[in-house]
């Protein structure tokens, strides 16, 4: 790995068996052409497609889910260890057990050094404004770290409504107005709501996982260009699609240096203690 890889992949999970050949993400795999996975992925393949790419770090996921862990906060704090120097820990918790999920994030924040939480909503079918999420919201205050979440429809055979950035993002915004929010996926097809909650509340931002560079819509790539510089983050939502197919455009978008660096890695490294 050469000393000029920056990049910052602020979503990304590795794929196992249990979370990638889950039947929710059948949709997924007929979009993409995936096929289900026959046998575990060693975790030196994700790292080299990060090498592919020239991505320096991963924010790489746990996820929870009601009827339990896809991807155990263990697993996660093994991948980086492993990989300590590439890999950060983004955790994730069971919504309702409340205590037992502030214990356990503040054990990952402290103990294994995680750089955030990431709930994703449509698992649950529950808004980020729901009463179950308040607590960690106030625990991720005290922490200092984000909470990341999923805005826009979902590809996933699951409700998209939870994804809606307008009332729920703007309402946990107010609220909570030293909460750090990362909203992942652009927030498609209500990325102009998602971009004017950005703009409204100071700690509020967007990741462009899942898309590609060439899928960005205009007015998002307007926001980076202008007053949302220091806002849009770089994400893949790997495995669903590669850091080299997220980049392979990203030319096109006739971004200055300054905004490329801000979008690539620098705001990333400011919103997550990097």
């Amino acid at each position: 790995m050469s000393a000029d890889f920056k990049i910052i992949d602020v979503w990304m999970q590795h794929p196992t068996m249990l979370f990638s050949n889950h039947r929710m993400f059948d949709s997924l795999r007929r979009w993409t052409g995936q096929a289900k996975l026959t046998a575990e992925i060693p975790l030196d393949f994700t790292i080299g497609l990060m090498d592919q790419a020239q991505v320096a770090r991963g924010l790489i996921c746990a996820w929870w889910s009601p009827a339990g862990p896809l991807i155990t906060n263990e697993e996660v704090a093994s991948y980086v260890k492993q990989y300590p120097n590439r890999l950060s820990g983004v955790a994730s918790v069971d919504l309702y057990r409340p205590m037992e999920a502030i214990r356990e994030l503040r054990r990952l924040v402290k103990g294994q050094g995680f750089k955030a939480l990431r709930m994703v909503q449509w698992l649950w079918n529950l808004p980020p404004t729901d009463r179950r999420y308040y607590p960690l919201y106030a625990e991720c205050i005290e922490l200092g770290i984000p909470f990341c979440c999923q805005v826009g429809h979902t590809g996933p055979l699951c409700p998209s409504e939870p994804g809606r950035p307008i009332p729920y993002i703007d309402e946990v915004a107010i609220e909570f107005p030293e909460l750090k929010i990362v909203g992942g996926h652009i927030g498609y097809p209500w990325t102009t709501e998602m971009i004017a909650v950005a703009t409204k509340h100071e700690n509020v931002y967007i990741d462009t996982s899942a898309y590609v560079a060439k899928r960005f819509p205009p007015e998002l790539v307007n926001y980076m260009k202008k007053n949302g510089s220091k806002k849009v983050m770089f994400g893949t939502n790997y495995p669903m699609v590669t850091a080299a197919m997220c980049l392979k455009d990203l030319d096109s978008l006739q971004l200055t240096d300054e905004v490329r660096k801000l979008f690539l890695y620098e705001n990333a490294q400011r919103v997550f203690g990097l």
